[in-house]
């Protein structure tokens, strides 16, 4: 068994999908329909622009989003689709690609919807009031442990349980600089902040949350043609009433990637295919279901070894 899965924010580069929509016309039209429903060339900006326009929250989501549906796109046109794999699941922003992949959100739709996201996410918060931080060596318990008690008061949650040896936290800044501290006395290799301009998956995304919830109410969204391992969750759904709630939970609720792959692993998916810009996922898919299978698909030459 396969399943498909979409990365989120971090993966971005200059340049990524260039050569898909080079050599590929159905991964080109999906730029041209993305700088459509975005009113923009946001395309030019993913192929040629500078890192840190293309990593500002509001341009990163959308430009992430259409890589992976070109490299969709261009995996349809070697004759493998979506139902090809048993599962989709996407990291944060990547479960909007998931749904756009599977059928369940309609291209534009998404596009307009991560635009909303990105800029809502960031509204939130003041920039510098908020923080994220990698603690890598703790699992989720150490590290919800060193967050509470960092808290003091203030905002300090386990926002990405990524894998085993690595949780991602976020809230105020101060309260995550305090956990940099007590992480590292509770045994912590490394704990480090993360250069994000917002503290994404916590309590203080609660006004990016009803932006969302607004948003979502006119939006079709259809059952997909493969369930979703939903991050909030860790569990596949189907149900389109179901995911309109779980997208809005999940700008607030911690995204919990390593329950997602185990419980895919369960259900017998050995190998996974991270569709899209990077290979950030098939490092986290390894160190949690040791013995399966990764592949990355984000070059035209990834799309052809693909069919083999």
């Amino acid at each position: 068994m396969r399943a498909f899965v979409f990365p989120g924010q971090g993966s971005q580069t200059i340049g990524m999908g260039r050569a898909l929509a080079e050599a590929y016309p159905a991964a080109r039209d999906v730029f041209d329909e993305v700088d459509t429903a975005l009113g923009e060339k946001l395309s030019a900006l993913i192929f040629e622009g500078e890192i840190d326009e293309l990593t500002l929250t509001r341009n990163a989501q959308p430009a992430l989003m259409a890589t992976s549906i070109a490299a969709m796109a261009a995996l349809k046109s070697e004759g493998i689709s979506v139902t090809d794999a048993s599962y989709v699941a996407g990291h944060s922003l990547g479960e909007y690609s998931a749904l756009c992949a599977a059928g369940a959100l309609r291209l534009d739709d998404t596009a307009r919807l991560l635009r909303l996201r990105g800029e809502a996410m960031q509204a939130a918060v003041p920039v510098g009031e908020g923080a994220m931080a990698a603690l890598l060596g703790l699992d989720l318990a150490a590290a919800r442990e060193v967050a509470g008690a960092a808290a003091q008061g203030e905002v300090c949650e386990a926002a990405n349980d990524n894998d085993p040896s690595q949780v991602v936290i976020s809230g105020s800044r101060a309260a995550v600089e305090r956990a940099l501290d007590i992480a590292k006395e509770k045994g912590a290799k490394r704990a480090i902040l993360l250069p994000v301009s917002a503290p994404f998956h916590c309590a203080l995304m609660a006004p990016a949350a009803r932006a969302m919830a607004e948003a979502l109410e006119g939006v079709d969204i259809r059952e997909p043609a493969v369930p979703l391992v939903a991050n909030v969750r860790a569990e596949a759904v189907c149900d389109p009433a179901l995911i309109r709630g779980l997208l809005v939970d999940q700008v607030t609720g911690a995204v919990r990637w390593r329950e997602s792959v185990e419980f895919m692993a369960r259900e017998g998916v050995t190998g996974f295919w991270e569709i899209g810009a990077g290979k950030a996922l098939s490092g986290m898919i390894r160190r949690i279901a040791k013995g399966t299978e990764t592949r990355a698909i984000g070059t035209p030459e990834d799309v052809v070894s693909a069919k083999g």
